[in-house]
């Protein structure tokens, strides 16, 4: 089902220290991404698809820069092109269109009508 939030994105500005502190408060699973310079995280078990346990979402850590200068939260969408098209006549404004992430799928990024930054997720 789409509209759901599927992800989240924290920025870091210390790739190590971040992975020390999430790492050993949290116990957070952080696996090195290098081909999109970034972490993948697990906050509970994930099978080869994501979370296997209903009620938690995992998410994703990058360097501090663009549109990633303060958490983010990634929304699920049947089709970014029409979510962006909505959001503009909504009164948001598009960051970055859709992009391919690997063979995985697409994202991309908007403000909102507050002027948050939201992240877009579809499966390819």
């Amino acid at each position: 089902m789409t509209g759901r939030v599927v992800h989240f994105e924290l920025p870091f500005d210390d790739k190590e220290r971040a992975k020390r502190f999430y790492g050993n408060v949290f116990h957070w699973q952080l696996d090195e991404m290098p081909e999109f310079e970034y972490l993948g995280v697990s906050t509970g078990p994930t099978g080869e698809t994501g979370p296997t346990e209903p009620g938690y979402i995992g998410g994703g850590m990058t360097p501090r820069a663009g549109t990633n200068r303060a958490p983010v939260v990634v929304i699920d969408s049947d089709d970014i092109d029409d979510t962006l098209r909505q959001v503009t006549e909504h009164g948001g404004e598009v960051l970055e269109g859709k992009t391919p992430v690997g063979e995985m799928g697409f994202t991309a990024y908007f403000k909102d009508s507050e002027g948050n930054i939201v992240g877009l997720w579809q499966t390819a």
